[in-house]
């Protein structure tokens, strides 16, 4: 039996509210629009998972749990995304989390200066391994309390804290709260599921990951093992409330939109496999390329204007794609050299590109406090291109594409989870995958006839196991 402390105070009616909105919301009360946006950042996060699957992080993420964190209750027993070897259900989502994390392409929420799907979508794929009769908007239901109490947790930790920490710390909650819906949890249980993984959340520095980039990055594959680690935990009698990004007064009010505004449907969508902080950088110098047609050796000088958190990111060329990911000023030359932006870019023979040095050279990114003063709400910046010829081009403001302020439509972002997904498992596949997450909106559908596409490996991973 679980000790239950004293519940009081506005705290814990918070608590009870969310409780109430993740244990207990069916899933015909959401939204068709949270769901249909659920469906969308199921599929785009999908294309960024598939896409990692061969990367050395994902590798060692998924040797890693297959070490560690084996399980020898079955209930409990997940298999890994495009792997196929089954590990613990927290070990499974850590290793695809990992994955995702270290292939800087899956969506994100401006507010929280982070990312929710890439710990979200794991859970969910770990957990409906135990629930065979799923049905597709159950799933999704599911991915909508991960993303709207991630976010607001999110929120309210960056309101509260001095220090910048990365989305592990606060997407453990929204683990937490789905699994405690897949397990069953009472309501004492889910008020400690969430203080457990507020507690073991990963606090780490995400100003320090982008000084020194690593396979570190956002810290999600620790939040996501945090997430269902607490709310087993939990079950099982662990103590570990209050939250306080939860429960404390001075949070309060980031809750009280909870199941009125839907965050879900307020994501980004990353074009590229790139920190989101670059991306209006990037847009501003496509933008003048393409309207100017202007062709490399055309260009003399790029000077880009954005916030300080852009500026900082990693200014010379890098030598790992950890790196290639959190660059400003190397994606704008690759923009500049090769019109997109792809995973071959920032990683094997991308990385030794010697166009892209060279061009490297001619760009200056400097801060712009205007631009400053609009993080995290908005993502600017200006370019300026003198051309060999003379002339000077100016972006003029820009704010980064795919979110609410230039937003994606559908028919994009299945283009985007294709380019993504098709050369890693081939068209065939990637189509069926896709096909069957756009169809869970819809009433009858199972998630289970969309698991059975997701773990077995790719055939050039079976080749080389081999």
């Amino acid at each position: 039996m679980v000790h239950q402390p004293e519940m009081s105070g506005a705290g814990v009616g918070v608590c009870a509210k969310i409780a109430d909105f993740a244990l207990r919301k069916p899933a015909p009360s959401f939204p068709a629009e949270a769901l249909r946006a659920a469906a969308l950042q199921l599929l785009d996060t999908m294309g960024i998972v598939i896409a990692a699957a061969p990367m050395e992080a994902g590798r060692i993420a998924r040797e890693t749990a297959a070490l560690l964190y084996g399980t020898g209750a079955s209930r409990h027993s997940a298999r890994m995304l495009f792997d196929g070897r089954r590990v613990s259900v927290a070990g499974a989502a850590f290793a695809a989390a990992t994955q995702t994390d270290n292939l800087d392409g899956h969506d994100g929420y401006s507010p929280t200066k982070g990312h929710m799907g890439v710990a979200m979508v794991p859970a969910l794929a770990a957990l409906a391994e135990a629930a065979p009769q799923l049905t597709g908007p159950e799933a999704l239901a599911s991915l909508v309390i991960g993303y709207e109490i991630a976010g607001r947790a999110g929120i309210a930790l960056h309101a509260t804290v001095s220090d910048y920490h990365t989305s592990g710390a606060w997407n453990a909650l929204g683990v937490a709260a789905m699994a405690a819906r897949f397990i069953g949890l009472d309501d004492g249980e889910f008020r400690h599921a969430l203080g457990i993984a507020e507690y073991h959340g990963p606090r780490s520095q995400m100003m320090r990951e982008i000084a020194t980039p690593t396979m570190l990055h956002d810290g999600s594959g620790m939040g996501a093992l945090v997430g269902l680690s607490a709310a087993v935990l939990a079950g099982n009698g662990f103590a570990g409330a209050p939250a306080i990004t939860v429960e404390a007064p001075e949070v309060a009010h980031y809750w009280e939109d909870l199941g009125r505004f839907w965050q879900v449907t307020r994501q980004y969508i990353k074009p590229y496999p790139i920190c989101r902080w670059a991306h209006a950088a990037i847009d501003g110098t496509r933008a003048l390329c393409l309207a100017h047609r202007l062709a490399p050796a055309q260009i003399a000088r790029v000077r880009v204007n954005s916030f300080h958190h852009a500026a900082a990111l990693f200014a010379g060329m890098p030598d790992t794609t950890s790196k290639a990911q959190y660059s400003l000023a190397f994606a704008v030359a690759t923009m500049i050299i090769h019109g997109r932006i792809g995973v071959e870019h920032i990683s094997g023979a991308g990385l030794e590109d010697a166009a892209v040095a060279a061009m490297l050279k001619r760009i200056e990114v400097v801060e712009s406090a205007r631009h400053s003063a609009r993080f995290p709400e908005g993502r600017w910046a200006d370019v300026r291109i003198e051309t060999m010829d003379g002339r000077v081009l100016e972006s003029g403001d820009v704010h980064a594409r795919g979110g609410p302020e230039a937003p994606f439509t559908p028919d994009d972002i299945i283009e985007k989870y294709m380019e993504f997904a098709a050369p890693v498992l081939g068209q065939a596949r990637a189509a069926a995958i896709r096909d069957r997450i756009l169809g869970l909106t819809m009433r009858e559908s199972r998630f289970g006839d969309l698991a059975s596409l997701l773990y077995d490996p790719p055939a050039s991973q079976r080749h080389d196991a081999a």
